[in-house]
């Protein structure tokens, strides 16, 4: 594996296991964070014109509902912005690497895109497939199919929680949460 990045540690999850605290949490630690996430929106923003000449519109929900059904038109979305979110967020990890200690890529969906080999350390935040499907319900005010068709679009959180080389075990309540974090980052030093 490529050790241009050795500092690196991806944070990745699924919907609903609280890869989002977690990276707070991280964040109040003093630890540096490359977020995907924030650089996708940006690019998006970026490419709003081409967007809205390829697919007709570039409003976000009615786009999801364009891309969620249709593998194609999913692919043509992303190869118009991931390309440039991981230049980004390499050039971003390479500016990090030199002051030596770890940091972490937020790439949620690290194991399905599977497009970044560059990095070869991943903490999983985990919670059970039942949790993860309560948190999405609570969250974002959906059904349980709903929460359920979410889940099935992303790689099995067992899985996941298989290829991981950390684990962060977040199935129970904030204050345990907060304790795995620091045992965590206790045995990273």
């Amino acid at each position: 594996m490529s050790s241009k990045y050795k500092n690196a540690i991806v944070l990745t999850g699924g919907i609903g296991t609280g890869k989002s605290t977690v990276a707070s949490f991280l964040k109040l630690y003093g630890y540096k964070i490359i977020d995907a996430d924030e650089i996708s929106k940006k690019i998006f923003e970026e490419k709003k014109e081409k967007i809205k000449e390829i697919f007709g519109t570039n409003d976000r929900k009615k786009l999801r509902k364009i891309v969620f059904n249709d593998k194609e038109k999913l692919k043509i979305l992303e190869d118009l912005i991931l390309p440039d979110v991981k230049k980004e967020v390499l050039q971003k990890a390479s500016l990090l690497e030199k002051d030596n200690v770890p940091y972490f890529v937020d790439l949620p969906l690290y194991f399905e895109k599977q497009n970044y080999d560059e990095f070869d350390k991943v903490l999983v935040i985990y919670a059970p497939k039942e949790t993860q499907i309560k948190r999405v319900i609570n969250r974002d005010n959906v059904d349980e199919n709903s929460a359920n068709a979410i889940l099935n679009n992303q790689l099995d959180i067992e899985e996941k929680k298989l290829k991981a080389t950390f684990i962060i075990d977040n199935s129970k309540n904030l204050k345990n949460l907060q304790k795995e974090i620091e045992e965590f980052l206790k045995n990273l030093i």
